[in-house]
């Protein structure tokens, strides 16, 4: 019984939380809608992405505003290996890549949801 309610609380969480790509699928994804690709790029052991996914990408409201402006994709540095040779210092850090494959901004760092919606709404 535990195992259902647990499954299905995370289908529900799911159902909100930003849908995030590989890089290979947000640029074919790209070449369609023309959209910036905003890679996420973290850690496992990063408490910081932790609270950036639970706080800011599983919120209703904010998936919608990301997925509506951006293509998302996350790449874990424990897994994957970053594209176009980027580079980070810390985790979470937020690369905005354009159709041309440059990279339009750099954010890095945790944020609030005002605060990143501020820092990201001019990106075009």
């Amino acid at each position: 019984m535990n195992k259902i309610v647990l499954i299905l609380v995370s289908g529900f969480v799911s159902l909100f939380a930003v849908e995030f790509l590989s890089y290979e699928e947000a640029r074919e994804l790209q070449k369609e809608s023309g959209k910036i690709i905003m890679i996420d790029v973290v850690r496992s052991d990063c408490h910081y992405c932790t609270d950036m996914q639970k706080n800011v990408f599983e919120n209703k409201e904010m998936s919608v505003w990301l997925e509506k402006r951006f293509i998302p994709v996350k790449v874990n540095l424990d897994i994957d290996t970053l594209p176009l040779g980027l580079k980070v210092s810390f985790t979470p850090t937020f690369f905005f890549v354009d159709k041309d494959e440059k990279v339009v901004k750099k954010i890095p760092g945790a944020w609030s949801i005002q605060d990143f919606k501020d820092l990201t709404k001019n990106i075009k």
